[in-house]
């Protein structure tokens, strides 16, 4: 596969399957993902919030017909910062198969072009604390780490 053929586009809802399986190999996001058909309509009803949403897109990276990658941005405007906004990147995956070709670097190069064309005033993303390998990629990307983060499970 040719990453020159890479295809960045908005997700759609026949390409669940893929994204369900691609977050359920993720064992170290502890995330409970699972592709039971069971809780399938979850994943749907999710999917649907996010497509119907003004400021959430969800994004496949689509490599020779196949989702090779996922991502999804939302958009926060604050007071902080003169009432400016800023894009919050999420839920990055590349298939494991396909790691260290540069996939990820181009989904975040497409969020970050995204974000100066909206005139944001930053891209910001967390990463799981024990992805070490993530953060020395999303540094080399030229993110900084600036803030802590703290979570509350409430389900």
């Amino acid at each position: 596969m040719n990453i020159d053929d890479l295809l960045i586009r908005e997700a759609r809802e026949s390409d669940l399957p893929a994204l369900i399986a691609l977050f359920a190999a993720d064992a170290l996001g502890g995330h409970g993902d699972s592709t039971d058909p069971a809780v399938y309509d979850d994943y749907l009803r999710a999917f649907r919030a996010i497509a119907a949403s003004s400021d959430q897109t969800l994004y496949v990276a689509e490599l020779a017909g196949d989702v090779a990658g996922t991502f999804q941005t939302m958009i926060t405007t604050t007071l902080t910062g003169r009432g400016s906004a800023a894009m919050i990147i999420e839920a990055v995956q590349t298939r494991a198969d396909l790691r260290g070709q540069g996939i990820g670097a181009a989904m975040i190069d497409f969020c970050i072009a995204e974000a100066k064309t909206r005139g944001m005033r930053l891209v910001q993303l967390t990463s799981n604390a024990a992805r070490k390998d993530a953060h020395r990629f999303y540094e080399r990307l030229g993110f900084k780490p600036s803030h802590l983060g703290f979570k509350m499970a409430l389900k």
